[in-house]
C-alpha cells in the first residue's frame, strides 16, 4: 500500500524502511490480537518521557502475557539512532511493539518466548499552535479489567475506541468523550481529558477503565508546580457541559484544547494555553 509518510522499523537486527510485512496467518497477533505498543514523541530536537513511554511497553508486555525482549535503554538509543534518519526539523512518532507469533498451549493463548520485537518511526506533524477541536458523548463505554487488559497499552483495546471515533465523526464532531461502565466520564477516544471550571482543573481520576497516560501525568505536574490546582475525582458528563474551558493530554498532540462540546461554543482558555506553554518549556529544559 502506497500513501505512508516517511517510515523506519528496527526489525530483528536491522534497519528497514517502508510498512515491511511482519506477520502471516498464522501469527498469533493478527488472528488473537496478542499485540502491545506505545507512543513516543520526536520534534524540535527533543524526546521527552522516552524512557517513560519504553518502560510502559514492557510493562504492557508483561501484562498481556508477553515477554519482553530489549531493556529501556537500549530501546531509547535505538530510537534516537531511528530518529537521526529523518531530516531535521521531522516530528516522528516512536512506536516499540511486542507481539506473539507463536500460539501457546490450547492455541487461544500465546506463547511467551515466541513474543517478537519491532520499533516504528514515522513521519507525524505535530498539532499546530491554536488548534482546537469539538467533542460529543459517545454511546460506547470504556471496559473494565474483568473484561478487558486495560493495564496494558494493547492493540485489542482499540477498536472499541475507534468505533467510537467513527460514530463521534458521523454526527459531525472531532472526537469523543467515552464513560466508564458505572457511566462517569473516563477519557477521549485517543486522549485523556481535564475541564476547568471557576479556574480549578479536574480530571478523571484512574480508575482502572482507562490509561493513566504519560502526558496526562507530566501535565498534572507541571501544573500543580506552577500553582494550579487539579483535583483527580469521579465526573460526569453533565459537568462537561458547563465547563469553563476542556482540554486534551496525549502522546501524539500533547496539549489540545476544545472549541465545541455538543451544540455549545467554548473559547480556548488560558489555563489550557498555559498547559501547553509548560509542556514544551519541559521538554525544551
Amino acid at each position: 500500500m502506497s500513501g505512508w509518510s516517511e517510515t523506519w522499523n528496527y526489525i530483528d537486527g536491522s534497519w528497514i524502511e517502508g510498512n515491511p510485512p511482519l506477520m502471516g496467518p498464522r501469527s498469533h497477533a493478527s488472528w488473537l490480537g496478542s499485540s502491545v505498543f506505545d507512543g513516543a514523541r520526536f520534534f524540535e530536537g527533543v524526546f521527552p518521557d522516552l524512557e517513560l513511554h519504553c518502560q510502559r511497553v514492557n510493562d504492557s508486555a508483561l501484562a498481556l502475557g508477553l515477554k519482553p525482549t530489549l531493556q529501556v535503554g537500549e530501546m531509547v538509543e535505538l530510537s534516537k539512532d531511528g530518529a537521526a534518519r529523518f531530516k531535521p526539523g521531522s516530528a516522528v512518532y516512536i512506536k516499540p511493539m511486542y507481539w506473539a507469533e507463536s500460539d501457546g498451549p490450547g492455541v487461544i493463548a500465546a506463547d511467551p518466548a515466541s513474543t517478537r520485537f519491532c520499533l516504528c518511526l514515522f513521519e507525524a506533524p505535530m498539532a499546530p499552535a491554536g488548534s482546537a477541536f469539538s467533542i460529543t458523548l459517545s454511546p460506547f463505554r470504556r471496559p473494565t479489567m474483568e473484561t478487558m487488559p486495560v493495564n496494558a497499552k494493547a492493540g485489542c483495546l482499540y477498536p472499541n475506541n475507534a468505533r467510537a471515533l467513527v460514530e463521534a465523526k458521523s454526527r459531525g464532531f472531532d472526537n469523543a468523550v467515552v464513560l466508564d461502565m458505572l457511566g462517569n466520564v473516563a477519557e477521549l477516544t485517543s486522549a485523556n481529558v481535564f475541564m476547568v471550571k471557576d479556574g480549578v482543573v479536574h480530571t478523571p481520576v484512574p480508575n482502572g477503565t482507562f490509561l493513566n497516560g504519560i502526558t496526562r501525568q507530566r501535565v498534572i505536574k507541571l501544573l500543580r508546580d506552577a500553582g494550579h490546582q487539579v483535583i483527580e475525582r469521579t465526573i460526569g458528563y453533565g459537568e462537561f457541559l458547563t465547563a469553563d474551558e476542556i482540554f486534551s493530554t496525549g502522546n501524539y498532540s500533547k496539549v489540545v484544547p476544545v472549541n465545541r462540546i455538543e451544540t455549545r461554543q467554548i473559547d480556548p482558555g488560558p489555563v489550557a494555553a498555559r498547559a501547553r506553554d509548560l509542556y514544551w518549556a519541559f521538554a525544551h529544559a
